[in-house]
């Protein structure tokens, strides 16, 4: 997505997990146990309608263009994600966001597959809203 936001902005606003509870739904709580300029290892308490689990990762940062999400604990057999933000001059930047995953089990899967889908697919919109808020802009409709 194309956005009126510096790749700064955007960057910050994904690598700075512990504000998340604050305009992610489904997000009950963060605890950051290691942030160094190159990494961030995190563990995400995930809360979506009372069903409940948790991912942890260790992300490799190279500000304020590119984050990668790496599996360390949670529900997943795989997990991995990639972010990326390019300048765009004085429009703004493009932020990018893949993610690959499998769960470890078939019934925790048949359980969390329609809540990560949702997450995954509503979560640059999210990250967008913040942008928005912070820089006193009304979301577009």
């Amino acid at each position: 997505v194309i956005v009126p936001h510096s790749c700064e902005t955007m960057f910050h606003l994904v690598e700075h997990c512990e504000d998340y509870p604050q305009f992610l739904p489904w997000c009950a709580g963060v605890e950051v146990s290691e942030r160094t300029p190159q990494t961030t290892r995190a563990r995400l308490d995930v809360n979506y309608h009372g069903l409940k689990t948790h991912i942890a990762t260790l992300n490799h940062k190279t500000e304020p263009v590119h984050l990668t999400l790496k599996f360390v604990a949670g529900p997943f057999e795989h997990f991995h994600g990639d972010w990326r933000f390019t300048a765009l001059g004085g429009e703004g930047c493009r932020v990018e966001l893949a993610v690959e995953y499998s769960f470890s089990h078939r019934s925790v899967e048949a359980v969390l597959k329609p809540v990560f889908g949702h997450i995954v697919e509503t979560l640059v919109d999210r990250f967008v809203e913040q942008a928005d808020r912070l820089a006193g802009a009304r979301p577009a409709s």
